[in-house]
């Protein structure tokens, strides 16, 4: 779905929502504990890092790569993985699409997590 969104329909955000969906069927099956303890918050925050430098490295190496013609944050033309423009525009944004699915993964996560999770000290409506 994340490298299908170069051509077509679909794209990093919506392949980064079905990962995260795939964490929420994680807690369904083992429970919020579990998963709490296999996706800690530190991971979590260091594939949102993650996700924020591919996008924003492809774009630096965009600008780098064509100071000679015309610098352009975001013209995956110039960057030279292979010898044709389109290739590597094409290949350019599968990078940044791979980037938005990390991302957009990391802070659904992120988001079901924090409505999820019970902290300490906290009352949950309903109990007496």
């Amino acid at each position: 779905m994340i490298i299908h969104g170069a051509g077509g329909p679909g794209g990093g955000f919506q392949g980064g929502v079905i990962i995260a969906s795939s964490f929420v069927l994680y807690v369904i099956a083992f429970g919020i504990v579990k998963a709490g303890n296999r996706f800690s918050e530190a991971k979590n925050t260091m594939l949102f890092s993650t996700g924020v430098y591919i996008y924003a490295g492809v774009g630096l190496l965009c600008i780098i790569c064509g100071l000679a013609f015309a610098a352009q944050f975001l013209n995956y033309g110039f960057i030279p993985l292979t010898h044709h423009f389109e290739e590597n525009r094409a290949l350019g944004m599968d990078l940044v699409e791979i980037g938005i699915g990390i991302t957009v993964m990391a802070v659904i996560t992120s988001i079901f997590f924090n409505l999820v999770w019970k902290r300490e000290g906290e009352e949950v409506e309903g109990e007496d």
